[in-house]
């Protein structure tokens, strides 16, 4: 986790508690758009190919606090 970004962490965390593009880029004041980036970019820095991987992979880490 230490090869993203602040910004790709606020986002991981997001994804992470089941936030859809939408509802993430309304938290952070940013455009859809971007949070698909910010995905991508994150997907591919952890080589996983679906959100659903990376969802996994946060859990099972503990990287962010269960809600």
């Amino acid at each position: 986790m230490d090869t993203l970004t602040e910004r790709e962490q606020q986002v991981l965390a997001l994804v992470a508690q089941g936030l859809s593009n939408a509802q993430i880029a309304e938290r952070l004041v940013i455009s859809e758009k971007t949070v698909r980036n910010h995905i991508t970019h994150i997907l591919a820095k952890l080589g996983l190919c679906t959100r659903s991987e990376l969802i996994a992979l946060v859990w099972r880490n503990g990287w962010v606090p269960q809600p």
